[in-house]
């Protein structure tokens, strides 16, 4: 086998209802690394579909009122939209009800039978419809479903049953074998002690036909049971047993799978029975099996019957799919369940994409337009500071490396943002509106060029987690993004290590911000109602919200100053009364002026524990661009006020004598949210 192949699996999806934001973070997380494998030069192949022959599937449609398959094209239909929204870049999409794989299914039904692995017997016990699962009274909690809780049902039926035990043994040699074959380490443990260890019983893989499925070879009573169905589409996919040497090239070529990438609840399927059959069958097993953690509202696991349900339709329109994305990769640990709540999504897409990687650009591309006319500079020789910051660079994207190596999308995300921070301060150090001032031309540039190819470097790594993003950072840095190979001498994954790829004298291309502040207490609010289907989707954004004032919750602001006393007179205070103002350090994170407001700036202030907004009477002394990154001095216990309609809560402090004003600051570098004594 070739080893820069990678085999790459989603679960295939029960077409039993339009797929929920759960169902896009199983794909996402999937679709996440098979970009980043083939960025670094790996021949990929990604495959997802619909498991479409299960009896489930077959009683939603009936309640439909619609015949199984149309039913099923239907719901197949708004699931590749989905995927196509989103970006999910599969290679193959495998659905159970093509003759490509029930062919195979029956042929490899009858080699088991054949070799004594399958038998026909009766079975008598417990089976969850909606899971597709039979249990055992000791496995039943409470009565019902281990998995989902719900009504089981007592069956009693002639069906062909698999040996699981005589693999049994063997299948636990491989676990202790292969430590790494079931991530995370929790999922083997459960399957060690919870099934394999307390003995593993046959599996039945018939059911009694019913009008729907794969028939028994030789037994048209009798249907193949979804799960010997289902798990097999990862070999029928490839063409296994086909007889077509084309297609058998693919099963050469890819097996074993790199990565099984499902959601914790059918792990079990995939690490027990799936290996055995593969056993069975004499073929390789798949080097990792990996099971993530649900996506949770506050109230529970997602389901229809709560209500809980959350369209990730709905938040493409309205935010676009990557805003979608780096909110599911970024914000929920993987292999731990994470919940899911509209505010927290609101501030990724604040402070993470609008304030952080949106502002450097814009900013950037403000002053390039300003300073440079619109033209990539040149670059200019480097000096300890941007030799620092090429360290943290190369750092940063070794860090990327080992967290996608493991699964970690969040510490990957974190160490990318490690770089958009830095380049956000570089700029505030660097002061490219000063040196403007001062002359130093050559310099200037160089800052800004330096600037400029952070941003490259930030959207090659960005390309795996938000696809669509980084096309519309390389245009707007004068890049040709039409070129179908990505592997350009600037664009490769390797020049992501390396500053200084990025051509110079190319034009600039400044829009729109990539991603705009969103005024968050209307967006919960609308979307609450929308998601409680109170009104309709009415007219939502294409992609970026309108930038709008923080919601009630984030914001912060400053009071008005007090009136200043006479010159020359001074009101002596306590100590106790100076002990009630509590002042701190904190970053402006953003500037803006405040529409028929001459004197007032909105400020945007990271206290390093919170976010803060604080409108300031300093827009005579210093424009936006020179405020964003410095520290200053926060009155932070003043009480909020609004003023010209925008809500303040603290003071910066400021020095000022005759017509000059200077913003009150702290030497060295120290802690955001420190306390100024």
């Amino acid at each position: 086998m070739d080893k820069s192949t990678y085999y790459i699996t989603t679960p295939i999806f029960y077409p039993n209802d339009r797929l929920h934001i759960g169902h896009a973070y199983s794909a996402t997380v999937t679709d996440t690394l098979a970009r980043y494998k083939r960025l670094r030069g790996f021949d990929v192949r990604f495959l997802t579909g619909t498991d479409e022959n299960a009896q489930k599937v077959q009683r939603k449609a009936q309640e439909a009122g619609k015949e199984t398959l149309q039913f099923v094209d239907e719901i197949v239909a708004s699931i590749q939209s989905l995927w196509r929204r989103l970006g999910i870049s599969y290679d193959d999409y495998i659905r159970t009800t093509e003759p490509r794989h029930q062919e195979i299914v029956q042929k490899i039904f009858t080699k088991l039978q054949d070799q004594g692995d399958i038998y026909l017997g009766e079975y008598e016990g417990w089976y969850c419809t909606p899971d597709e699962s039979y249990w055992t009274e000791r496995q039943l909690v409470d009565g019902k479903c281990p998995d989902c809780g719900r009504e089981v049902e007592r069956v009693r039926e002639k069906s062909y049953f698999f040996r699981m035990s005589r693999y049994a043994d063997r299948l636990i040699a491989h676990y202790q074998e292969h430590p790494e074959f079931i991530v995370p380490e929790s999922r083997k443990n459960e399957m060690l002690q919870n099934f394999l260890l307390p003995g593993l019983e046959d599996l039945c893989v018939s059911r009694a036909a019913a009008g729907w499925g794969i028939e028994v070879p030789g037994d048209p009573q009798r249907v193949i049971y979804v799960w010997l169905d289902a798990l097999t589409n990862y070999i029928t996919a490839l063409g296994y047993l086909s007889g077509d040497s084309a297609r058998e090239a693919l099963m050469a070529r890819y097996w074993p799978a790199d990565v099984h990438m499902m959601a914790k609840e059918i792990v079990r399927f995939h690490a027990i029975y799936w290996p055995i059959i593969l056993m069975a069958l004499d073929l390789p097993l798949p080097k990792q099996v990996v099971g993530h953690g649900w996506l949770l509202m506050k109230d529970g696991k997602m389901s229809k019957s709560k209500g809980n349900v959350v369209d990730p339709n709905l938040l493409i329109d309205r935010y676009s799919a990557d805003a979608l994305r780096y909110f599911l990769l970024r914000d929920i640990a993987f292999g731990q369940d994470g919940v899911f709540t509209l505010e927290s999504m609101m501030e990724r897409l604040n402070y993470d994409l609008a304030n952080d990687l949106g502002n450097l650009l814009h900013r950037t591309l403000s002053m390039v337009e300003r300073f440079c006319g619109g033209q990539v500079p040149a670059p200019g020789p480097h000096t300890d500071v941007e030799e620092r910051f090429s360290t943290l660079i190369v750092d940063a994207v070794t860090q990327v490396e080992l967290a996608l190596d493991r699964y970690d999308f969040s510490g990957a995300l974190a160490a990318i943002w490690t770089i958009v921070r830095r380049g956000n301060q570089y700029i505030d150090e660097m002061a490219p509106w000063a040196l403007n001032k001062a002359g130093q031309t050559e310099r200037l540039g160089a800052v800004l060029y330096n600037t400029l190819d952070v941003m490259r470097i930030v959207g090659i790594l960005l390309e795996p987690f938000m696809p669509h993003t980084p096309a519309r950072i390389f245009a707007q840095l004068g890049l040709d993004v039409s070129v179908a190979d990505r592997r350009s001498a600037e664009l490769s994954w390797a020049a992501a290590r390396e500053m200084g790829r990025l051509p110079s004298g190319q034009a600039t291309q400044k829009v729109e911000p990539l991603f705009m502040r969103l005024d968050v207490e209307k967006e919960i609010a609308e979307l609450e109602a929308l998601l409680a289907g109170e009104v309709g989707k009415g007219e939502v954004g294409k992609g970026e919200a309108k930038s709008a004032p923080p919601a009630k919750s984030l914001e912060v602001a400053a009071a008005e100053s007090p009136k200043a006393e006479p010159e020359g007179v001074t009101t002596l205070i306590g100590i106790e009364d100076f002990a009630k103002v509590e002042l701190r350090v904190a970053r402006v994170i953003e500037a803006q002026k405040i529409e028929k407001a001459d004197k007032l700036l909105k400020l945007q202030l990271d206290l390093g524990y919170e976010r803060r907004q604080v409108v300031s009477g300093i827009a005579k002394f210093y424009t936006p661009e020179e405020l964003a990154g410095q520290l200053v001095i926060l009155v932070a216990n003043l009480k909020p006020v609004k003023l010209r309609g925008e809500a303040s809560h603290g003071m910066i402090l400021a020095a000022s004598v005759g017509d000059q004003l200077r913003l009150a600051t702290v030497a060295g570098d120290i802690e955001l949210g420190a306390v100024v004594k």
